[in-house]
């Protein structure tokens, strides 16, 4: 199993990876939900009820968001606590989760299941097109680094197979 340099302890970067999704995801729904749904009250979480049904839905999606961060953080210290964190992994799901929260609300909430809108009254599509080209350039910077975690296993070797000297 790879180890961390300084320890000697094996790292667990699936343990780091969805600690860093679960605080990514919760993440993201917070912003969401602080600047689009209070600050600037562009839309609740479901617009189609309005009213009382809306504030509702927030607050779900706030509860929700709330427990995807206090585990993901519960996970991310009981691996530090061991001392085998991945700090690769954990931003690389970090970035995965925000990216994928946005990208899953962008197109499965907006469009799909009509939620609600970006933003109403206006011309959504330039709104549609920064909300999503966001979430890509996240995903994006997520895999990368997740490519980096996975070239660096690789080459130290990974699971209970001995470390190749060619890796």
């Amino acid at each position: 199993m790879p180890t961390d340099a300084k320890e000697g302890r094996p790292l667990r970067r699936d343990r780091s990876m969805w600690a860093g999704v679960m605080i990514g995801v919760g993440m993201m729904a917070a912003v969401d939900e602080i600047v689009f749904h209070q600050l600037l009250a562009w839309h609740s979480f479901y617009d189609r009820a309005g009213g009382t049904v809306g504030l509702v839905s927030d607050g779900v999606l706030h509860a929700v968001e709330l427990f995807l961060l206090i585990a993901g953080f519960f996970l991310l210290a009981s691996t530090l606590r061991r001392g085998a964190a991945s700090t690769g992994a954990a931003l690389a799901g970090l970035f995965l989760g925000a990216g994928g929260f946005q990208l899953f609300d962008g197109l499965i909430n907006h469009k799909v299941l009509r939620f609600h809108q970006i933003r109403y009254g206006v011309d959504v599509l330039p709104y549609d097109l920064a909300w999503n080209a966001a979430a890509l350039a996240l995903l994006l910077l997520g895999a990368v680094l997740a490519g980096v975690v996975a070239r660096r296993r690789r080459r130290t070797g990974s699971g209970t197979r001995a470390a190749r000297p060619d890796a």
